[in-house]
């Protein structure tokens, strides 16, 4: 007989919506930022070996009126990235048009039409397109027990749905949005799991604050420092 303490763990693998990761969780959080996506991904999937964990984002470009330093923190990132075993980046891109729109709220003009101004509208492409690939692609070759997705974008719905009614697999959510502001579309294509990533699974999931690679080494960058913790009953610092 099998000792069953000795049975091999059941594998998953893990897909990111980076920038919806970004968009719901860490935007407005530095701190956070300096993310290690396999510890996260062990976080939350304990009882699960790890087989891969596929990022999906897009290169960020330095634009008139942003923060001209934000590609320069994104490479130092990707490049810690790669310095994960079972992580791989897939890069979209971004896509900046110029475009006439409504004001908000509705303003009429003199013919009673809405008024429009011209915008610069900054969209993200490609990256669904990718994850839905990639995720049918690793399904279709068997390559895990469970397949998880960590977005809350409708737009994933089918491809999970192929993946658990074509293809017979285990899918589940990783949502990084509260219980009742996730999609309900994504809850409803018959998932096996579903977790919540919370800010505290992302605080104990951070990379070294400085990693080593075959081209020197890598800062986690100034502005994504977390600040210590004052110890309860300290008074404020006169420095």
């Amino acid at each position: 007989m099998i000792d069953r303490l000795d049975a091999p763990r059941p594998t998953v693998s893990v897909y990111i919506d980076g920038f919806n990761l970004y968009r719901r969780l860490l935007e407005g959080h530095p701190q956070d930022k300096w993310l290690d996506l396999e510890k996260l991904a062990r976080t939350l999937l304990p009882e699960y070996e790890l087989a891969r964990v596929r990022y999906f984002t897009a290169v960020v470009k330095a634009l008139p009126g942003a923060d001209l330093d934000s590609p320069q923190r994104q490479q130092a990132y990707l490049r810690a990235l790669a310095t994960l075993a079972r992580t791989s980046v897939h890069l979209g891109n971004f896509r900046v048009d110029r475009r006439r729109m409504p004001l908000s709220p509705i303003q009429l003009d003199a013919d009673g039409q809405p008024r429009l101004v011209t915008v610069r509208k900054t969209e993200e492409k490609g990256s669904d397109v990718s994850l839905a690939s990639f995720l049918l692609l690793d399904a279709f070759r068997d390559d895990a027990d469970l397949f998880v997705v960590l977005s809350n974008d409708s737009d994933l719905v089918t491809p999970m749905r192929l993946v658990r009614e074509e293809l017979g697999k285990r899918i589940g959510l990783l949502s990084p949005m509260e219980p009742k502001r996730t999609s309900n579309e994504l809850k409803q294509t018959g998932i096996s799991l579903h977790r919540q990533v919370t800010p505290s699974c992302l605080e104990i999931s951070q990379l070294p604050e400085q990693i080593s690679d075959a081209h020197g080494t890598i800062h986690r960058p100034a502005k994504w420092r977390r600040i210590p913790k004052a110890p309860p009953g300290a008074g404020p610092s006169n420095q």
